[in-house]
C-alpha cells in the first residue's frame, strides 16, 4: 500500500477530443476568440461577445450564470444544451467557459487544461492592459509572470509579431513530489469536494488514523453485510492516494457514498466547500461515533472527526443591570469568522472614503479579535437574568475553552440579507499568518483580562501554553462570483507549498499563497506539525494512536 514511486508524476491523460480538434483546426479557433477576451485590472479574464451584455443560450434563450461558447459554430449555450450540442453535432466537442475563460469538453463533461490555450489567454494581458510604472515591466508582463508562477507553464512570445511560438514543456510534470500528493479528477463541478478532500488527506492526525489502520475494512460490519460504508470509502481514497500511483484519481465511489448521507446536496451542481466539510464530518460522526458507556448524552465520542477537529466554545452572558454572568459551552468543528469590516449589505450603495490602502485589508487576528470581543445585545435580544428574575440588557462574549488538534477557520465571504433580498461575495483581501498563537483567544486569557490578575486559577491554564501554538498546512481558496466560482487548495508539505486544482498539481511559493483569497484555513498544533515533518518520506505503519484522546460530552 505504501510502496513509493518517486520517479515521476503523471499528468491526466490528454482529452482525445481536444487532440482531434487541434489536429484538424490547429490554433485558429484559439486566435479567433482572443478578441472576445476581456481582462480586468486584477487579472481575471472572461469571454464577452460585442453588443451582448448577458450571454444567452442560443437554444433556450436562458441566461444562467454558467454559459459556454462553442469553438466551432460560435454559439452560446447553457450547460444542459452544451452537453446536448456536443452529442448531436459531430466535432463540436470543445467549448470555452464564458465566466472563467477555460476550456471545457462537452463529451467528457469536464474542464480541460491546455498550455497552448493558456498562452493565448495570457497573451491578452500584454496586448490590452495599460503600461505600468514599476521598473521596466508593464502590468501585462507582471500578470503573465504571476500566471506563469501559478500554472507552472512557460510563455514565449515573439517580439516582432503577434504569432505565438508554443512550448510543449509543462513544468507540472515535476518528479519526486511527496508521497500522497496526487491529483483528483473533477467529476462534474466537484472542485468544492476535491479541495476539502485534499486538505483532509494531508491533515496529520486525520491522515495518520487511516494510514495506521484506524478503520479496518476486514472488520467493518457494514462492508461485510454488503452495505455502503463512508469510512471504508474514505479509507479507499487514502489507500489510492498513498499507493505511489501518480495518475490523477477519481473519487467517484466516495462521492456516491457521501451523497447517500447528504441527499439534499446530491447533484452535479457546484456546492459550498465549507458546507461539504461540515456535512462530511457529521457523516463520519454518525457512522463511527460510539459512546463508551452507551449513553449518548454523557458518553465519550471516539469518532475520528471529533478526535481531530472537536473544540469547545465558552459563551458568557453578563447582565448589565446586576453583573450576573451565566456561562454555557458549545462544541465546534470549525470557527466561522466575520471579516473585520464595517461595510454591510445595507450600506452597499453608499460611498466610503478610503484614506489609505490598509483600510481595504483585513487580518485574521483582527477577525479573531472581533469574534472574542464583548457584544452588547440589542433591545430585541434581552435575555432572562436568573438574579434579577426578568429579561435584561446584557453583554455577550465568546472565548475558546478547548482547542482541537486541527483548527479550521472559515471566512464568511458570502453575505445574504433576507430583508433587502440581496446576496454578495466579499472579495476583501485577508492577511493570515503561517504560525498562529491562539493564547489571547482562550477562555483563561479572556477571563484574566476581564477580572485582572486574581489569586485563583483560570480554567485551561494547564493546556494553554502547550497546545495553543499552531502551524498552517492548507488553505482553501475561492475565485469568481457568488453564483459561479472555483475552489483551489494550497497545501504545505515538507515546508514547500503546492497548488492542487482538481487533477493538476503545481509547486508554488509562499507569496502566491499569501496573495490568495482564502476561504478556509487549516492549522495543526505545532507539536503535531513538527512531528509530521520529522520523517516525511513514509507514512506511519503502526496502529498506535497515542495522539487521540476520547472526548467527553461532544455527542
Amino acid at each position: 500500500m505504501f510502496q513509493r514511486n518517486p520517479c515521476s508524476y503523471t499528468n491526466p491523460e490528454p482529452c482525445q477530443h481536444l487532440s482531434d480538434y487541434k489536429l484538424k483546426h490547429g490554433f485558429n479557433g484559439y486566435k479567433a476568440i482572443q478578441k472576445l477576451l476581456v481582462t480586468s485590472p486584477i487579472g481575471k479574464t472572461s469571454l464577452k461577445k460585442p453588443n451582448l451584455t448577458i450571454p444567452r443560450c442560443s437554444f433556450c434563450n436562458g441566461c444562467e450564470k454558467r454559459c459556454f461558447f462553442c469553438l466551432i459554430c460560435s454559439s452560446f449555450s447553457c450547460l444542459d444544451h452544451t452537453l446536448l450540442h456536443a452529442q448531436n453535432e459531430i466535432g463540436h466537442a470543445l467549448f470555452v467557459d464564458v465566466e472563467r475563460a477555460e476550456l471545457f469538453c462537452g463529451l467528457c463533461c469536464d474542464q480541460l487544461y491546455d498550455p497552448d490555450f493558456d498562452q493565448v489567454v495570457m497573451a491578452k494581458h500584454s496586448m490590452v492592459l495599460p503600461q505600468g510604472a514599476i521598473g521596466n515591466e508593464s502590468i501585462g508582463q507582471r500578470l503573465i509572470k504571476r500566471r506563469r508562477l501559478v500554472s507552472g507553464v512557460g510563455l514565449y512570445l515573439h517580439n516582432k509579431s503577434n504569432k505565438f511560438r508554443f512550448s510543449t514543456e509543462d513544468l507540472r510534470g515535476k518528479s519526486c513530489y511527496p508521497l500522497g500528493l496526487r491529483g483528483l479528477n473533477n467529476l462534474g463541478s466537484t472542485c468544492f469536494m476535491n479541495s476539502v478532500l485534499q486538505a483532509l488527506l494531508h491533515a496529520p492526525p486525520f491522515r495518520d488514523y487511516f494510514l495506521s489502520g484506524g478503520h479496518s475494512l476486514e472488520d467493518c460490519s457494514r462492508r461485510t453485510t454488503g452495505q455502503l460504508c463512508l469510512l471504508c470509502d474514505i479509507n479507499a481514497v487514502f489507500s489510492a492516494v498513498y499507493s505511489g500511483d501518480r495518475n490523477p484519481y477519481s473519487p467517484a465511489q466516495f462521492l456516491y457514498s457521501w451523497w447517500q448521507h447528504s441527499a439534499n446536496l446530491a447533484s452535479y451542481e457546484q456546492q459550498d466547500a465549507h458546507e461539504f466539510f461540515i456535512s462530511l464530518l457529521d457523516a463520519i460522526h454518525e457512522k463511527e461515533g460510539k459512546p463508551r458507556n452507551g449513553n449518548k448524552g454523557n458518553g465519550e465520542c471516539h469518532c475520528i472527526a471529533h478526535r481531530v477537529f472537536y473544540g469547545l466554545l465558552r459563551s458568557d452572558v453578563t447582565c448589565i443591570a446586576c453583573g450576573f454572568t451565566s456561562t454555557t459551552y458549545d462544541p465546534f468543528l470549525d470557527i466561522s469568522l466575520n471579516l473585520d469590516i464595517n461595510i454591510s449589505l445595507t450600506e452597499k450603495g453608499k460611498k466610503h472614503a478610503k484614506p489609505n490602502e490598509n483600510e481595504s485589508m483585513s487580518t485574521l487576528l483582527g477577525c479573531l479579535d472581533l469574534f472574542t470581543r464583548p457584544e452588547k445585545l440589542g433591545p430585541d435580544q434581552k435575555l432572562y437574568c436568573q438574579n434579577c428574575k426578568e429579561k435584561q440588557n446584557s453583554l455577550k462574549q465568546m472565548s475558546i475553552r478547548k482547542l482541537p488538534l486541527v483548527l479550521t477557520l472559515h471566512v464568511k465571504r458570502f453575505e445574504h440579507s433576507f430583508v433587502k433580498k440581496l446576496s454578495r461575495k466579499i472579495d476583501r483581501y485577508l492577511q493570515f499568518p503561517f504560525s498562529l498563537d491562539m493564547t489571547p483567544y482562550l477562555s483563561s486569557s479572556i477571563l484574566r483580562a476581564r477580572y485582572g490578575n486574581r489569586m485563583f486559577a483560570f480554567e485551561g491554564d494547564d493546556e494553554s501554553d502547550m497546545f495553543s501554538k499552531f502551524e498552517i498546512f492548507a488553505v482553501v481558496t475561492h475565485s469568481g462570483t457568488l453564483e459561479s466560482g472555483h475552489y483551489v487548495l494550497f497545501v504545505r508539505l515538507r515546508k514547500q507549498w503546492y497548488r492542487c486544482e482538481d487533477a493538476w498539481i503545481t509547486e508554488v511559493d509562499e507569496a502566491t499563497v499569501r496573495a490568495s483569497q482564502c476561504y478556509m484555513i487549516f492549522y495543526v498544533q505545532k507539536t503535531l506539525y513538527n512531528k509530521a515533518n520529522e520523517d516525511p518520506s513514509h507514512p506511519p505503519n503502526s496502529a498506535e494512536r497515542e495522539l487521540f484522546i476520547p472526548i467527553a460530552g461532544c455527542c
